[in-house]
């Protein structure tokens, strides 16, 4: 939505930004969300500190109308309830006009992961193109990812290095902090995740060879204006590799393997946890590893194995067989596969320590 925040909304914005340490992306929501409420309240002429329950009401149905889901209704209703909460600390409100509503219910789709031999092929793909640099970066960025799974933040966050001038508390980087760092004699990759909380993650042997490979190579990259960039991800130009670049880079290089699935950074890090709850029954270890800070948004994932579970009895067991012949209309009624969305994470962010290290060839 175009338009710039109001005198009265933006410090609101930078308490988020500096004091919160929110996201970039959640910025961006919230700031979105934001401007939707301005223009309501301009398009009734309400002062914004003189809103009331049933003003907040009319502009959520009014979003409901625009065309908006249950989750960014949510995300608004979330960024409108801090707003007024913000403004009460400072006595600018009597009450918040955004306390007890909620937004309609949201279904609550499964996540898309790939299969075993899907994520495999896809690890194991050399990559597409003449130029060996860039195929070794997107390989070790896909073992990182399902070897990992990292969040897409969390992977073009990393640095090449621990301490420097992009270490814990240093200017570091594009975005001026510190993300993280892989340290290849210990193998684990250090993150800083949502909520900027840190954790580390057991990094395997795949991932540790691609990771050298690409250091090996890395170098190509760097630019004369550059020369010590602290990425550990760089793009053509020498500077670190953005979100979007990633995502495209990814995709591509999934047609190329002939994975049919639309994949994307996030899918990857489905696929690891649902695989790792293949082989493992531990919730509470996969929890720690994928950083989520209830143990709910873990268990998403055992409903996928469960699927994966019923897929196998189907496909094996006589009585099963006997069953779909029985009824040869039962795929008629099943319910489409559902399509999550695909760049959000609707974990939230966790723990971990950070541990020191540095990523050397």
């Amino acid at each position: 939505m175009a338009g710039t925040l109001s005198a009265e909304l933006q410090p609101f914005i930078t308490h988020l930004q500096v004091e919160r340490r929110l996201a970039a992306r959640t910025l961006a929501m919230y700031t979105e969300a934001l401007l939707r409420l301005q223009a309501s309240a301009a398009a009734e002429g309400v002062a914004l500190q003189a809103a009331q329950p049933h003003h907040i009401r009319g502009w959520m149905a009014r979003l409901r109308h625009a065309g908006l889901g249950p989750r960014s209704i949510a995300i608004a209703l979330a960024a409108w309830r801090g707003l007024y909460r913000w403004w009460g600390r400072d006595g600018r409100v009597p009450a918040n006009p955004v306390q007890g509503l909620r937004p309609p219910r949201a279904p609550k789709p499964l996540p898309k992961a790939l299969s075993v031999d899907q994520a495999v092929a896809l690890a194991e793909h050399a990559g597409g193109g003449d130029d060996p640099v860039l195929r070794a970066r997107d390989h070790a960025i896909v073992e990182l990812l399902y070897g990992c799974g990292l969040r897409v933040g969390e992977l073009t966050g990393l640095d090449v290095a621990a301490s420097g001038p992009s270490g814990p508390g240093g200017p570091g980087g594009a975005k001026g902090a510190a993300h993280g760092w892989v340290d290849l004699m210990d193998a684990t990759a250090h993150v800083t995740g949502k909520g900027s909380k840190r954790r580390s993650v057991p990094v395997g042997s795949a991932a540790l060879l691609a990771l050298r490979a690409w250091l090996a190579l890395r170098g190509a990259l760097l630019q004369p204006g550059r020369p010590d960039e602290p990425a550990l991800f760089i793009s053509r130009r020498g500077t670190r590799l953005s979100d979007d670049q990633l995502r495209t880079r990814l995709k591509a290089q999934a047609l190329q393997a002939g994975v049919p699935a639309a994949v994307h950074p996030h899918m990857l890090r489905h696929s690891y946890a649902s695989h790792l709850l293949q082989s493992s029954s531990d919730l509470r270890a996969v929890q720690e590893l994928l950083g989520h800070a209830s143990i709910s948004s873990t268990q998403v994932y055992t409903r996928l194995d469960f699927q994966h579970l019923a897929k196998a009895y189907d496909a094996a067991h006589p009585r099963a067989r006997r069953r779909e012949l029985s009824r040869p209309d039962a795929d008629a009624h099943a319910d489409p596969d559902p399509d999550p969305d695909s760049d959000s994470d609707p974990d939230s962010g966790t723990d971990a320590k950070p541990a020191a290290g540095a990523l050397t060839p």
